[in-house]
C-alpha cells in the first residue's frame, strides 16, 4: 500500500511528458506569413529562415522571405534571396524591383541600378514600365499612364512607385503612393502584395509619428 501511494504521488508531481508534434515546414511557412501580416517582421523572418534551412531545394522559391528580410534590415540576405529567386522565376519584374530595393539600402541607388537584375517578359500591366522606371529609362508618370484605370495595374503602379520613391529618398512622394496602394479597395486585386503595402504603410506611419 505504501509503495502504491509513493507511485501515485510521483505521478502527480511528475506527470508524464506529452509529446509535442513538430511543425511541418508548410505550417511554419503559414505562421511566418501570419506573423508578417500583422507586422511581426522579426518573427516572420525566423519562420522563413527555418523553412529555408529545412527545405534548401525550396529556398529559391521563397520570395516572401526576401521581402521580410528587407523590412528586417537584413539587406545582404535580402539581395541573395532575390538573386536565387531569379534562377526559378526569371520573368518576374517584382523580383528585380525588390533586389534593387535591397541593394539600394545596403549600398546606394547607383549601386542598385548597376546591379539591376535582368528580366524576361512579364505580361502583367504595368510591369514593363515599372522595370523601365527602375532602370532609369522611364518616369513615374509613364507607369501611371500605363496602368490607366485597371484596378490591379493601378495597385501595382502605386506600390512600386512608392517603393521606388523611397529608395531614392523621396519620402513624401513615397508615403503618398504607399497610402494609395494600401487602400482597402485594392485588397482583392493586390493579394499578398496588398498585405505588404499595408505593413509598409504601418511602418512608415509609426516611423513618422515616432520622429515627431
Amino acid at each position: 500500500m505504501r509503495v502504491m501511494t509513493v507511485l501515485l504521488c510521483a505521478f502527480v508531481l511528475f506527470p508524464v511528458a506529452v509529446a509535442v508534434r513538430a511543425q511541418t515546414p508548410s505550417e511554419i511557412f503559414d505562421q511566418a506569413v501570419a506573423d508578417f501580416s500583422v507586422g511581426r517582421v522579426e518573427e516572420a523572418v525566423v519562420g522563413f529562415d527555418q523553412v529555408a534551412r529545412a527545405q534548401p531545394g525550396r529556398a529559391p522559391q521563397l520570395w516572401q522571405r526576401g521581402i521580410a528580410l528587407y523590412y528586417a534590415g537584413r539587406y545582404e540576405d535580402c539581395r541573395r534571396q532575390f538573386e536565387s529567386h531569379l534562377t526559378v522565376n526569371p520573368n518576374d519584374v517584382e523580383n528585380s524591383a525588390w533586389h534593387f530595393l535591397c541593394v539600394s539600402r545596403a549600398e546606394s541607388p547607383e549601386a542598385a541600378l548597376e546591379a539591376l537584375l535582368p528580366v524576361g517578359p512579364d505580361s502583367r500591366s504595368p510591369m514593363r514600365e515599372i522595370y523601365e522606371m527602375f532602370a532609369g529609362r522611364m518616369m513615374p508618370q509613364d507607369v501611371l499612364s500605363a496602368a490607366a484605370g485597371q484596378p490591379q495595374a493601378r495597385f501595382y503602379a502605386h506600390l512600386y512607385l512608392g517603393l521606388y520613391h523611397e529608395a531614392l529618398g523621396r519620402t513624401v512622394a513615397a508615403l503618398e503612393e504607399i497610402l494609395l496602394a494600401s487602400d482597402d479597395r485594392f485588397a482583392a486585386v493586390g493579394g499578398y502584395m496588398h498585405m505588404v503595402a499595408v505593413v509598409h504603410r504601418n511602418l512608415l506611419v509609426t516611423t513618422t509619428t515616432g520622429a515627431r
